[in-house]
C-alpha cells in the first residue's frame, strides 16, 4: 500500500488533472494570440512531460523495471494516454480533437524522456549520501 502512495498515486492523480483540464469547456484567455499559443503549447507539453517523469518514476523505483524499459514503458503510455485526451476532447464542447495537440504532448514527454536518460545523478544512486533527487 505504501508503495502505491508513493509511486502510482501521484500517476492517477495527475492523469486525473490532465483529465480535468480536457474537460473544461472552450478555455479562454485575455492574452495576445501569440501569447495565448505559446504558453497553451508549452503547458501541453510540460503535463505530458510530467506524466512521462512520475509513469518513469513509478515503474522504476515503483516496480524495480529496467531503466530503458521502464523509460520506453513510460513514453508509450503517456503517448497513449496523449491520444485518449484527445478523443476525449472531441466530446467536449468548444475542443477539438487534434493531432498536433497529440504531437506536441509527445514531444514534451521525450523531452523529459531524454533529460531522465542523459543526466544520469538526477535519477539514479549518484554515490554514497547522494540519494538520487526523484527517489
Amino acid at each position: 500500500m505504501k508503495k502505491f502512495l508513493i509511486y502510482w498515486l501521484p500517476v492517477i492523480l495527475w492523469a486525473g488533472v490532465i483529465f480535468y483540464l480536457s474537460s473544461i469547456s472552450g478555455l479562454a484567455s485575455n492574452m495576445s494570440v501569440f501569447w495565448d499559443v505559446f504558453w497553451r503549447k508549452l503547458f501541453h507539453a510540460g503535463e505530458f512531460g510530467l506524466l512521462n517523469l512520475l509513469l518513469w518514476r513509478a515503474l522504476y523505483y515503483g516496480e524495480n523495471v529496467n531503466f530503458k524499459k521502464a523509460l520506453l514503458w513510460s513514453f508509450g503510455l503517456t503517448v497513449l494516454y496523449a491520444i485518449s485526451d484527445e478523443l476525449h476532447q472531441y466530446f467536449v464542447p468548444l475542443r477539438e480533437c487534434r493531432w498536433q495537440d497529440v504531437a506536441q504532448d509527445s514531444l514534451g514527454a521525450l523531452a523529459i524522456g531524454a533529460i531522465i536518460f542523459v543526466i544520469p545523478g538526477l535519477t539514479r544512486d549518484p554515490g554514497p549520501g547522494f540519494p538520487p533527487f526523484l527517489h
